[in-house]
């Protein structure tokens, strides 16, 4: 990937300052992919990053996630296995709780989703504190998948979200903030 790209990319993404509280510049992704040039260098990047893996599936958090997540699968060609709040899937689930500012969340998946041994990758649009990647990373483990990293459109690196995924392969960013 070149800076000529990645900068193309960066100036479609919407900044949006005291959003959703003040002090607060909300990275939004929504410029970039109405953009079909910014949409293609934005999943192409990231599928690039693990073409020599062999992916079985890749897991994406709602909402954001599944956006990525999808494109990426039909790219590498692989299956897709969302990642979901509490309540929004329809068979047996395991959940995992994670921690917020203030308080906790939970994201749940179907129990049987991922064969044992299968080769997986967890994508998402931004990493920030690292809560729902970790509790996404935790998921895949405990139904079976062999993790091999996870893929994010944007990085916070100032909330050193990265730290808490040290034992979730290999991880990636397009752009940073």
């Amino acid at each position: 990937m070149t800076t000529l790209t990645t900068d193309y990319v960066k100036d479609k993404i919407r900044a949006i300052k005291n959003f959703p509280k003040e002090g607060i510049i909300f990275r939004d992704i929504t410029t970039g992919i109405k953009d079909p040039k910014a949409l293609h260098e934005m999943i192409d990047y990231m599928s690039e990053q693990f073409r020599d893996e062999k992916i079985d599936y890749i897991v994406g958090a709602e909402s954001r996630g599944f956006i990525f997540g999808t494109a990426m699968a039909y790219k590498m060609n692989c299956g897709f296995i969302p990642v979901r709040k509490p309540n929004k899937l329809p068979a047996a689930t395991i959940s995992e709780e994670y921690e917020l500012e203030y308080g906790t969340d939970k994201i749940e998946i179907h129990a049987d989703a991922i064969e044992p041994g299968a080769k997986v990758l967890f994508v998402d649009d931004l990493l920030a504190t690292g809560g729902t990647a970790k509790a996404a990373c935790n998921l895949i483990k405990k139904v079976g998948g062999r993790l091999v990293g996870a893929a994010f459109l944007i990085e916070l690196t100032a909330l050193h979200g990265r730290e808490k995924l040290s034992d979730c392969g290999k991880i990636i960013s397009m752009l940073q903030y």
